[in-house]
């Protein structure tokens, strides 16, 4: 199984990209981790149909057999050690890929929606895409170190 993270837009601070970069390279030492980014939809002021230009671009990267989990505000959260679980459940049941997406500004397209296998909240608060993005890679990489029963996480 291999972990994506497919995103829509760049990272344009430096130092957060830098960041994601570290997490990103730590995690492939655990198991194949791609990030996969998505150039920005140009804005046309209809926010539906910038969503559903997005979610082209965004189903064109799933097979029929990988695993679509959407970062989400409406999502479920978990604590680290659960999500890691999650990984790790899914490591041993899927036959695709563990695909974890972050749309654009407006969200998902309603035909995201319902290829997605489930949505997961990062937290009730509201991030900028280049945090989230940031948060996403480093609960991977701690989800990796916390089933290898590694000290980077801290109960």
């Amino acid at each position: 199984m291999k972990i994506k993270l497919v995103c829509v837009g760049s990272v344009r601070d430096r130092n957060v990209a830098s960041l994601v970069q570290g997490y990103a390279a730590r995690a492939t030492h655990y198991f194949p981790f791609a990030i996969d980014e998505l150039p920005d939809v140009r804005s046309t002021g209809d926010s539906n149909q910038q969503k559903n230009a997005e979610g082209q671009k965004i189903l064109a990267r799933i097979s029929a057999n990988d695993y679509l989990v959407l970062f989400d505000e409406k999502g479920v959260e978990l604590t680290s050690r659960k999500f890691a679980g999650f990984i790790e459940q899914k490591s041993v049941t899927m036959q695709g890929n563990l695909i974890f997406v972050i749309g654009g500004p407006y969200g998902f397209s309603d035909e995201v929606y319902r290829r997605s296998n489930m949505k997961l909240s990062l937290s009730q608060m509201t991030f900028p895409h280049e945090l989230a993005r940031l948060v996403a890679v480093e609960q991977i990489y701690r989800a990796a170190t916390i089933l290898r029963g590694e000290p980077y996480h801290h109960d």
